[in-house]
């Protein structure tokens, strides 16, 4: 594991594991942690040993929002770099690899940005969440990039306009989380989404990604023509010979350890 000010970073299970680390002021998204939040993203894009990518915070919170004294793709003492956090946001949608978010504590306002990102989302049930920026007198602008194709208009407007709490089992209602369980279950429920992420063929896991971002971008005639090609360059691919052949085989395929 290694350590930073801002975040830890450590790879296990084939998953690399991404923790917000500033728990003295609720993993708020100052310049240093945002920075160091994409430099992670982008080393787990590069290492072939890291099949997904999972994002939790350290302490009572997830992530407060921003930092209002170090705010993200602002440089500040100490930051020779800093990253926009929208780069942020679209390196996890666009990451080849599945992005899990594991929601230990609160979530407000920017720290939604993450939430909305993310492919996979696991909660607790008792977390709060908030788009609490209309109660400091500005909007939550550029999550509600990521965050409104999971709410709709309809939860979204509700949730923007009134900056109320709603909680885990909430977020899985309205469409923003997908599962909801006790504190004590949080960790192992992340991990059978790891495990079964690494029962799929790495490349396919990859294009099931682009699948499920791109379709929705479609007609339905460019959909169908568009998905008929994919789908066929899959079948002659190396990997999906190796999965039928070990189905055939009744046998693991290769990518599965034994």
């Amino acid at each position: 594991m290694s350590t930073t000010e801002a975040t830890l970073y450590e790879i296990r299970n084939g998953a690399a594991w991404i923790t917000l680390n500033r728990p003295q002021n609720r993993n708020a998204l100052s310049a240093i942690l945002v920075t160091e939040l994409y430099d992670h993203l982008m080393a787990s894009n590069a290492n072939d040993a890291v099949r997904s990518i999972v994002i939790t915070g350290n302490g009572p919170a997830f992530c407060a929002g921003a930092d209002l004294k170090s705010p993200p793709g602002q440089l500040s003492e100490g930051v020779g770099r800093a990253v926009p956090y929208a780069d942020v946001l679209t390196a996890i949608m666009e990451s080849p690899k599945p992005v899990i978010a594991a929601i230990n504590g609160a979530a407000f306002a920017g720290g939604l940005g993450l939430v909305g990102a993310s492919d996979i989302v696991v909660t607790r049930r008792d977390v709060q969440f908030s788009f609490s920026e209309v109660r400091i007198g500005v909007i939550p602008a550029i999550i509600s990039v990521v965050c409104l194709p999971k709410l709709g208009v309809h939860h979204g407007m509700k949730l923007f306009l009134t900056g109320e709490r709603f909680d885990g089992q909430q977020a899985v209602d309205m469409g923003l989380a997908h599962i909801a369980v006790p504190e004590d279950q949080l960790i192992s429920s992340v991990e059978e989404q790891i495990a079964m992420i690494n029962l799929g063929g790495p490349i396919a896991v990859q294009e099931c990604k682009k699948l499920a971002r791109r379709v929705p971008q479609l007609s339905i005639e460019e959909g169908f023509k568009e998905t008929a090609e994919w789908s066929a360059r899959m079948f002659r691919s190396e990997e999906g010979a190796e999965g039928m052949a070990s189905f055939r085989e009744k046998r693991k395929p290769s990518w599965v350890e034994n």
